[in-house]
């Protein structure tokens, strides 16, 4: 009851903000009752989102939150920044009338007729790779060694990229990889089998803005992807070499990375054994 009651202010406060939300002021026509049905929704999401997260934190308090507000392709760009604005504000003080004010929420706008549901997954990736920061930084070294104007390292599976330079993202030009279909410029095998990427790909698309679009594998499951001037991809043979130390690097990142996790298995293992008589009984200390 003290819960209901103290949440009766702010529930009147952020229930104002609906109009500038994207779901009240809308011109488009909509039957008698249908945004009340959309309010009703929404504070049920929330309501579902708290009930999730509470839950979530009591078995593993470690654990990190990423919410996608999803559906918000028929909303303006004022209208998408302050639905999230209003999501992560109804929130936060949720979680702060239940006492959980560590939790930290990050929310995210998707939409699956865009490229947002890639980016969107591409930085909670980014977020579980330790080796993060060094890749980001052997991007940095070969974009301004090699005169690139953007690289991205993609997963070609999921078409998410782990990684990319310091420069600001855009968006134009990372949307073109995601509509890209590796299968279409490599080809299949007669039967269809296999995968059409290996490690003698590589692709070079010269786009209408006097730009290239420069695909070359790093490993099975990885490709970078660059965008580079048309008279700076002239050098090509430049590239290509800084390419092959960039190569290098990122397999000597990631060998040292399997070799961390390989010991700390190992450890785990040991410190287990240690803990236990022969014949698997907890053992206790006096």
């Amino acid at each position: 009851m003290s819960q209901v009651l103290g949440n009766r202010s702010r529930r009147t406060r952020t229930r104002r903000s609906w109009a500038g939300s994207g779901l009240r002021g809308d011109p488009t026509p909509r039957r008698p009752g249908q945004r009340t049905e959309e309010r009703d929704g929404y504070v049920e999401a929330l309501a579902r989102l708290l009930l999730t997260v509470t839950r979530a934190y009591k078995v593993n308090s470690d654990i990190s939150f990423e919410v996608f507000i999803h559906k918000v392709d028929g909303l303006s760009g004022d209208h998408k920044i302050e639905t999230q604005r209003d999501s992560h504000q109804r929130a936060n003080d949720d979680l702060a009338d239940a006492g959980l004010e560590k939790i930290h929420l990050s929310f995210y706008l998707t939409s699956m007729y865009d490229h947002s549901i890639f980016e969107a997954f591409s930085k909670v990736v980014q977020k579980l790779i330790p080796q993060l920061p060094t890749l980001e930084n052997l991007l940095n070294i070969f974009i301004s060694n090699s005169g690139i104007e953007k690289a991205f390292l993609f997963d070609v599976v999921s078409k998410i990229y782990i990684a990319t330079d310091s420069t600001p993202v855009d968006m134009q030009t990372y949307e073109l990889y995601v509509v890209i279909d590796i299968s279409w410029i490599y080809g299949l095998k007669e039967d269809g089998a296999g995968t059409p990427y290996d490690k003698e790909s590589a692709a070079i698309i010269k786009l209408n803005n006097t730009t290239v679009l420069y695909l070359k594998e790093v490993t099975k499951f990885l490709a970078l992807v660059c965008f580079v001037r048309e008279e700076i991809f002239e050098r090509k043979g430049l590239i290509e070499y800084n390419f092959h130390c960039f190569w290098k690097a990122i397999c000597e990142v990631f060998e040292v990375g399997m070799k961390v996790v390989k010991s700390r298995k190992v450890q785990n293992q040991l410190q287990k054994k240690k803990g236990a008589t022969p014949n698997g009984t907890p053992r206790v200390l006096l």
